[in-house]
């Protein structure tokens, strides 16, 4: 019964930033570890980056490592993901996920319950 809600995509210029964020409702947020995934068009969806129910651990792929923050607020029920330095190559629809069983230490779509709609993050060079 969980819903996530992105927001915060757009058209923006390589070198930019964005900040893209993710609203919880139906469940308890704080329980959760959570996830932003990527797909651009052709391509499959890959991990982006994640972040604990408690937030003392992040992970990143390689591609967005030092470029992007994932972070959280669990008194708002919202996840983020700060890009900086946006490349083309980062275009893309982005997915908030969550993934019920915080103990689980996965990467793979497969293994998050809950997804939102997606927003578009276009990189113009």
């Amino acid at each position: 019964q969980v819903q996530l809600v992105e927001s915060g995509g757009g058209l923006v210029q390589a070198g930019g930033s964005l900040r893209l964020s993710c609203a919880a409702s139906g469940g308890t947020f704080s329980s959760y570890n959570m996830g932003w995934f990527r797909q651009a068009p052709g391509k499959e969806r890959e991990f982006v980056a994640a972040i604990r129910r408690s937030a003392f651990n992040t992970a990143y792929a390689p591609s967005v490592k030092g470029r992007f923050t994932i972070s959280r607020d669990n008194a708002k029920n919202t996840v983020y993901l700060q890009m900086n330095s946006l490349k083309p190559e980062d275009t893309a629809v982005y997915y908030c996920a969550a993934q019920l069983n915080a103990y689980l230490n996965s990467y793979s779509p497969a293994t998050f319950e809950y997804w939102g709609q997606g927003t578009q993050l276009t990189v113009s060079s």
